[in-house]
């Protein structure tokens, strides 16, 4: 179940899905609150140079809401007291901050749904088909939402997110600890598992995790850095591992 150049993804124990950017375009909603809400802060505190895409790349992509703002402060020279995650959304703390974002991604999200990729579909259709376990890693507190509004959380008999992350004070994307976590919920070998990612930050964890394969989709990271933090392998689609049937 492959293209002739691809590996053969049944031929590992298990599956992994980072969620965001590699089941469903919330990606992209990730990116639209974060660019509000930090275009937002950064004029009223004066903060230079401004907001550009390429800091959703290197300081928030795969990684815990928290730990992707005090980063992105961080570039900038910024320093503000972590506060608490039950902060309000005008608390200027890093979970305050971290909490205003958030409530822009959920008001997105309620109004305007969300779709798997068709070929991220595809490829779960045919790992179902050949009885493979999936499971979903992913650092959002949001991937139950997701995966509920997407039609997809059936899928899923494991979901090592954001809230379990917390609850265990597991570190953050680019550490292994969520996706070994997961590998451990399923009771597999990372080293015979496949990790599926499209955050350098993701790579790098499945990276150092010790799994088996692991696969860089390329939503706007670069392939060049997908395969520099670690990927065996990058595809532009998912669907490119699912092999035609012949007419």
């Amino acid at each position: 179940m492959s293209t002739p150049a691809l590996p053969d993804l049944t031929t590992y124990d298990a599956v992994l899905f980072d969620l965001d950017g590699v089941l469903t375009p919330t990606a992209e909603v990730h990116m639209h609150a974060w660019r509000t809400m930090f275009e937002e802060l950064f004029a009223q505190w004066g903060i230079e140079p401004p907001y550009t895409e390429r800091d959703y790349f290197d300081h928030l992509d795969g990684k815990k809401r928290y730990d992707g703002v005090a980063a992105l402060l961080r570039s900038r020279d910024v320093e503000v007291p972590w506060g608490d995650p039950a902060d309000p959304t005008s608390a200027d703390t890093v979970c305050g901050i971290g909490n205003r974002k958030n409530d822009v991604f959920a008001r997105v999200l309620r109004a305007d749904g969300i779709a798997p990729y068709p070929g991220s579909l595809r490829l779960l259709d045919a790992l179902g088909a050949a009885g493979m376990p999936v499971s979903v890693v992913s650092s959002s507190k949001n991937a139950e939402e997701v995966l509920t509004a997407a039609g997809i959380r059936d899928r899923f008999p494991v979901v090592m997110d954001g809230v379990i992350a917390e609850r265990d004070n597991l570190a953050s994307k680019p550490a292994p600890d969520v996706f070994v976590t997961a590998a451990r919920m399923m009771e597999v070998d990372p080293a015979r598992s496949v990790a599926v990612e499209d955050a350098i930050s993701g790579v790098r964890s499945a990276a150092s995790g010790g799994f088996g394969l692991v696969v860089g989709v390329d939503r706007g990271a670069g392939a060049d850095a997908l395969r520099a933090a670690g990927a065996h392998v990058v595809v532009s689609d998912l669907a490119e591992f699912v092999r035609e049937e012949s007419a």
